[in-house]
């Protein structure tokens, strides 16, 4: 008899749903970066200059996102309520110009700034394929983390917290 027909079904079923998730988000991070971030600079859509390589010395969650994501709608408060208190940068992604994310922004009682990025060239410089994808960043600018999809205000201070280890 196999080992795998004598483990109890609930740990069989166990380990078949954590390889089917380890398979889901290695297929979903194919192609991000790793190592040292990309560079990042632009222009918030309230105006202020942001540039990546001014927050080295503390860990930063890079979050883009997209107007017309549901996901990311599910986790702006997250983001919003972490950014009150720790270094986000947020990218709007192929979400029209910075007028429109400003008056996205607040009709939805968001806290954080965006920079626009129409085109989604900021994005494809990240990799990003799908929306929402956070990167958290070191203090060194090096890439310690990658989230695709919805990521819970726990898991990104968990994962801010890590960082700066």
């Amino acid at each position: 008899m196999s080992r795998l027909k004598r483990l109890p079904v609930w740990v069989r079923d166990a380990l078949i749903f954590v390889v089917l998730l380890a398979g889901v988000r290695a297929y979903q991070q194919r192609g991000l970066p790793t190592g040292p971030s990309p560079a990042l600079s632009g222009q918030t859509v309230t105006g202020q200059a942001v540039r990546l390589s001014d927050y080295r010395g503390a860990p930063v969650l890079v979050h883009f996102w997209a107007t017309w994501c549901g996901v990311c709608r599910a986790e702006e408060g997250h983001v919003s309520e972490l950014s009150q208190e720790l270094p986000v940068i947020t990218i709007a992604s192929r979400s029209g110009q910075p007028q429109a994310i400003r008056a996205y922004l607040a009709e939805r009682g968001l806290e954080f700034d965006a920079i626009a990025d129409p085109t989604g060239k900021l994005a494809a410089r990240f990799g990003v394929r799908a929306f929402p994808t956070t990167f958290v960043l070191s203090s060194t600018g090096a890439i310690r983390h990658v989230e695709v999809g919805y990521t819970t205000e726990l898991g990104m201070r968990a994962r801010m917290w890590l960082a700066g280890l």
